[in-house]
C-alpha cells in the first residue's frame, strides 16, 4: 500500500520518543484544540441550523424545498469568493485577528437571519432576503475552516497533524449531535416577544459567535515564538522541528502560490473534496426533513435518528485521525470513508421499507464522514508556506461549491418527485466518485 507521508531526508533534531516532544504536543493540544473545536462547533451550527429552522419557516414564509435548498447552498458561493485570500492572510498576517474578524461578522449576519420578512429587511422580497443573507453569511465565514487548517500547521508537525485535525474536525458531527436537538428545543419552546421559534434559532445561535470572536483576539497566539504559555525548552523544540520540516518542503522547489494552482495532486484533491462535500452537505441540510418523514416516530425519536449518523461520524474521525498518524498512511484513510458514505446512502434507499435497517445504513454513511483528518494533512505533504495555504484555500473554496450543488439538487429533486429517494441516489453517486478518485492519490516525491 502506498503511503502519503512527509519526506524525511534529515533526522529530527529530537527523537519522537523524547519526553520534550510529548510534553510540547500535549501542552499545545490542551491550549489550542478545545477552543478551536468550540469555534468550529459554533460555525457549523450557524451554517447548518437552516435544516431545523426550515421545519417552521417554510410554512410561515411559503418557501418550497427548492428555495430552501438553493438558499442553503448559495452560502458556498459567497464562501468560494474569499477562501484563498483568507488563507493567505492567516499565513502572512495574523490567524488570531483574522479568525476574530470572521466570527464577529458571521455572528452578526447569522443573527440577522432571524429577522427575514421583517422591517427593515422588507425593502426586497422575503425570498431575496433569504438568498442574500445566506450568500453574505458564506462570504463572512470564508477563510475560517482553511484558516484553522493552516493555523494548525504552525503548531503541529506533519506526523501529528491528522490527530490534531481530527480533534478539531469532530466539530462537524458534534454540531449535529448538539445543534439539532438544541435547535429543535428552541424551535418548539421559545416564542419570546411574539417571534416564531425558527427566528430564535438563528438569533440565539448567532450571538455566541460575536462573543467568542472578541475572546479570540485575546486567547489565541499566532506563532510558537509568541507563546508566553510555552516553557522555553518546549518553544525552542517546536520552532526547530517546524523549521526543519519547512526547509525540507522548500527544498523540493514547491513553495509558491502558482505551485498550488498547477500541482496535479492538489487538483485531484479539489475534485475529491467537491464530490465529497456535495454528498455530505446534501445530507446534512435535509436529514431533519428525512427523519421527519418517518411518520410512526415521535418527534424526540426523529431527533435522535437525525443525530445518530453524526455520533458515528464523531467516533470515526477520532479513529481515522489516530490510525492515519500511527501508520503514516493517508490515501486509504481518505478513500475508504467516502466509499462507506456512498454504500450507506445507497443501501438506506434500498432498505427504506425496513426502518431499522435503513437507519443502520444511514449510520454507516455517517461513520464514513471521517476522511477529513487524513485528507487535510495532504496539502502540506506536497507544498509549504504560502503555496500550502493557497492549496488549502483552493481545495476548500472550489470543493465547497459542492455545498451549493448538494442542497440545491436535493431540494429540487424533493420538490419535483415528492420523495428523497432520487436525491439519496445522487448523493451516493457523489460519495462513491470521491472515494474512487481518492484511490488515485500518490505520495509526494522525495529528494
Amino acid at each position: 500500500m502506498n503511503q502519503v507521508a512527509a519526506p524525511a531526508n534529515q533526522p529530527p533534531l529530537f527523537p519522537a520518543t523524547d519526553p520534550i516532544a510529548e510534553r510540547t504536543r500535549r501542552r499545545v493540544t490542551r491550549r489550542l484544540l478545545p477552543y478551536l473545536l468550540l469555534l468550529y462547533l459554533i460555525a457549523y451550527i450557524d451554517r447548518t441550523n437552516i435544516g431545523v429552522a426550515k421545519l417552521q419557516m417554510q410554512g410561515e414564509l411559503k418557501f418550497t424545498d427548492a428555495i430552501i435548498g438553493f438558499g442553503a447552498g448559495i452560502f458556498f458561493v459567497g464562501y468560494f469568493l474569499l477562501e484563498i485570500p483568507g488563507t493567505l492572510i492567516v499565513e502572512r498576517w495574523s490567524a488570531r485577528k483574522w479568525i476574530a474578524r470572521i466570527m464577529i461578522s458571521w455572528g452578526l449576519v447569522a443573527t440577522l437571519m432571524g429577522f427575514i420578512g421583517m422591517e427593515p429587511l422588507n425593502v426586497i422580497s422575503t425570498e431575496q432576503q433569504f438568498y442574500w443573507l445566506r450568500f453574505i453569511l458564506g462570504a463572512a465565514e470564508a477563510g475560517f475552516f482553511p484558516g484553522v487548517v493552516v493555523y494548525l500547521s504552525h503548531w503541529f508537525r506533519y506526523e501529528d497533524r491528522a490527530r490534531a485535525k481530527s480533534k478539531f474536525m469532530i466539530g462537524i458531527p458534534l454540531a449535529t449531535v448538539i445543534g439539532v436537538p438544541l435547535s429543535r428545543l428552541i424551535l418548539e419552546n421559545i416564542n419570546w416577544l411574539g417571534l416564531s421559534g425558527w427566528r430564535w434559532v438563528f438569533i440565539l445561535e448567532g450571538i455566541p459567535s460575536v462573543i467568542l470572536g472578541i475572546v479570540t483576539i485575546f486567547y489565541l497566539t499566532d506563532r510558537p515564538h509568541q507563546a508566553k504559555w510555552l516553557p522555553e525548552d518546549e518553544k525552542q523544540w517546536l520552532i526547530s522541528e517546524l523549521a526543519r520540516e519547512r526547509q525540507e518542503r522548500e527544498a523540493t522547489g514547491r513553495g509558491t502560490i502558482w505551485d498550488a494552482m498547477r500541482h496535479p495532486q492538489i487538483l485531484l484533491l479539489v475534485f475529491i473534496y467537491f464530490f465529497g462535500v456535495t454528498a455530505n452537505y446534501g445530507l446534512t441540510f435535509f436529514i431533519p426533513s428525512i427523519t421527519q418523514g418517518m411518520k410512526n416516530m415521535p418527534v424526540i425519536w426523529q431527533t435522535v435518528v437525525a443525530t445518530l449518523p453524526y455520533v458515528c461520524s464523531l467516533g470515526g474521525m477520532l479513529l481515522v485521525g489516530y490510525s492515519s498518524d500511527r501508520t503514516k498512511e493517508r490515501r486509504w484513510h481518505t478513500a475508504v470513508p467516502y466509499l462507506l458514505i456512498g454504500t450507506g446512502l445507497g443501501a438506506s434507499v434500498l432498505t427504506s421499507d425496513w426502518l431499522g435497517l435503513s437507519i443502520v445504513f444511514l449510520c454507516l454513511a455517517g461513520g464514513g464522514q471521517s476522511s477529513h483528518p487524513a485528507f487535510w494533512t495532504l496539502p502540506s505533504a506536497f507544498l509549504t508556506g504560502s503555496a500550502a495555504a493557497a492549496a488549502v484555500g483552493l481545495i476548500n473554496s472550489v470543493g465547497n461549491l459542492g455545498g451549493f450543488i448538494g442542497p440545491y439538487v436535493v431540494g429540487s429533486l424533493r420538490t419535483s418527485t415528492g420523495s428523497f429517494k432520487a436525491a439519496m441516489w445522487f448523493l451516493a453517486a457523489c460519495a462513491l466518485t470521491a472515494g474512487l478518485l481518492a484511490t488515485r492519490l500518490r505520495p509526494p516525491r522525495k529528494n
